[in-house]
Protein backbone atom coordinates (compact mmCIF):
# COMPACT_ATOMS: atom_id res chain seq x y z
CA UNK A 1 0.00 0.00 0.00
CA UNK A 2 1.13 3.14 -1.03
CA UNK A 3 2.08 6.36 0.94
CA UNK A 4 -0.45 7.82 -0.95
CA UNK A 5 -3.09 5.46 -0.81
CA UNK A 6 -2.88 5.55 3.49
CA UNK A 7 -3.15 9.53 3.03
CA UNK A 8 -6.14 8.98 0.73
CA UNK A 9 -7.87 6.72 3.43
CA UNK A 10 -6.96 8.97 6.20
CA UNK A 11 -8.18 11.79 4.45
CA UNK A 12 -11.64 10.49 3.45
CA UNK A 13 -14.51 8.32 5.25
CA UNK A 14 -16.16 6.84 2.26
CA UNK A 15 -12.83 5.54 0.91
CA UNK A 16 -11.38 4.07 4.27
CA UNK A 17 -15.41 2.31 4.26
CA UNK A 18 -14.28 0.55 1.02
CA UNK A 19 -10.95 -0.16 1.47
CA UNK A 20 -12.56 -1.49 4.94
CA UNK A 21 -14.79 -3.91 2.97
CA UNK A 22 -12.03 -5.65 1.35
CA UNK A 23 -10.30 -6.96 5.03
CA UNK A 24 -12.19 -9.42 6.82
CA UNK A 25 -12.96 -9.19 10.35
CA UNK A 26 -9.57 -10.30 12.39
CA UNK A 27 -7.10 -8.84 9.71
CA UNK A 28 -9.48 -5.41 10.40
CA UNK A 29 -9.05 -5.80 14.23
CA UNK A 30 -4.70 -6.38 13.23
CA UNK A 31 -4.91 -2.99 11.42
CA UNK A 32 -6.58 -1.29 14.54
CA UNK A 33 -4.00 -2.73 16.39
CA UNK A 34 -1.16 -1.88 14.45
CA UNK A 35 -2.30 1.36 14.14
CA UNK A 36 -3.18 2.00 17.60
CA UNK A 37 0.65 1.33 18.21
CA UNK A 38 1.88 3.38 15.63
CA UNK A 39 -0.29 6.10 17.16
CA UNK A 40 1.50 5.41 20.64
CA UNK A 41 4.93 5.72 19.11
CA UNK A 42 4.22 9.00 17.28
CA UNK A 43 2.91 10.57 20.68
CA UNK A 44 5.87 9.07 22.35
CA UNK A 45 8.17 10.37 19.58
CA UNK A 46 6.71 14.07 20.10
CA UNK A 47 6.53 14.41 23.94
CA UNK A 48 10.34 13.79 23.59
CA UNK A 49 10.80 16.08 21.11
CA UNK A 50 8.74 18.60 23.37
CA UNK A 51 11.11 18.04 26.32
CA UNK A 52 13.89 18.14 24.23
CA UNK A 53 12.67 21.90 23.34
CA UNK A 54 12.26 22.61 26.33
CA UNK A 55 15.82 21.76 28.33
CA UNK A 56 17.31 23.46 25.14
CA UNK A 57 15.43 26.19 25.82
CA UNK A 58 16.33 26.64 29.17
CA UNK A 59 19.77 25.80 28.69
CA UNK A 60 20.23 29.02 26.27
CA UNK A 61 18.26 30.87 29.29
CA UNK A 62 20.48 29.84 31.35
CA UNK A 63 23.76 30.68 29.15
CA UNK A 64 22.54 34.06 28.36
CA UNK A 65 21.88 34.71 32.13
CA UNK A 66 25.54 33.58 32.45
CA UNK A 67 26.92 35.89 29.73
CA UNK A 68 24.79 38.79 31.37
CA UNK A 69 26.24 38.22 34.64
CA UNK A 70 29.84 38.46 33.36
CA UNK A 71 29.15 41.54 31.76
CA UNK A 72 29.35 40.51 28.23
CA UNK A 73 27.36 40.72 25.14
CA UNK A 74 26.51 38.13 22.22
CA UNK A 75 28.43 40.01 20.33
CA UNK A 76 31.53 39.54 22.33
CA UNK A 77 31.38 36.51 21.51
CA UNK A 78 31.07 36.02 18.05
CA UNK A 79 33.73 37.75 16.18
CA UNK A 80 33.28 39.79 12.82
CA UNK A 81 31.91 37.93 9.41
CA UNK A 82 34.75 37.89 7.21
CA UNK A 83 33.48 39.68 3.79
CA UNK A 84 33.29 36.92 1.37
CA UNK A 85 34.05 38.28 -2.32
CA UNK A 86 31.40 38.31 -4.34
CA UNK A 87 31.69 36.32 -7.61
CA UNK A 88 34.40 34.70 -9.78
CA UNK A 89 35.74 36.57 -12.70
CA UNK A 90 34.88 35.28 -15.62
CA UNK A 91 36.93 32.49 -17.15
CA UNK A 92 39.68 33.71 -19.45
CA UNK A 93 38.62 37.33 -19.44
CA UNK A 94 41.38 37.62 -21.99
CA UNK A 95 40.22 35.61 -24.75
CA UNK A 96 37.11 36.93 -25.13
CA UNK A 97 38.49 40.23 -25.37
CA UNK A 98 40.18 39.26 -28.80
CA UNK A 99 37.02 38.13 -30.18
Amino acid sequence: MSNQTLERIARNKNVARAAARQLSMEQLHKLAEVIGEVIEQKNDEEKRRQEEEVQKARKLAEIREQINEAGLSIDDLVPDQPKRKRGRPPKNAKDSDKS
